[in-house]
């Protein structure tokens, strides 16, 4: 008789968890959705206004991607997986950055990295942004290395 009282108890509770579950699994499915709005209406409104493929290829004389960190002059694709790993995965983001903030990212790779100088990678970026693409190519021909 004791045990058949405990195992209802313990159904009960049982019945009770598997209930909060299924509510916590509904709660993070709609954060989740309602983060994922918000980051596509962010992106939407900040970069889809000001990219121009076709200038951009004009410019550089190859397709360019929305948002590509590698078109920064000191950018390659492991720093730019640094940086997208630190949250800054566009253009605009990397233009807003601090100069500080870079060199925090860059020193989270090691020493290998510290030979890299980011002074100007948010000018580079807010070009990229603001879609002066005739501006950039010519600025990247004159300082190769990025360095100012």
């Amino acid at each position: 008789m004791a045990n058949s009282t405990e195992l209802e108890l313990c159904q009960a509770k049982n019945a009770g968890l598997e209930a909060d579950i299924v509510a916590f699994k509904k709660q993070l499915s709609e954060t989740k959705a309602s983060t994922i709005s918000a980051k596509v209406k962010h992106s939407t409104l900040v970069t889809s206004t000001t990219f121009d493929a076709a200038a951009a290829k004009l410019a550089f004389g190859k397709a360019i991607k929305l948002d590509d960190l590698k078109l920064i002059e000191g950018i390659g694709p492991k720093i730019e997986s640094m940086f997208k790993d630190a949250g800054i995965t566009t253009w605009h983001e990397l233009s807003n950055a601090s100069v500080a903030m870079c060199k925090k990212i860059l020193d989270g790779g090691g020493n290998r990295y510290k030979i890299h100088d980011p002074s100007s990678w948010p000018m580079q970026a807010k070009m990229c942004y603001e879609g002066k693409w005739k501006n950039l190519a010519k600025w990247q021909d004159e300082h190769k290395a990025g360095k100012l």
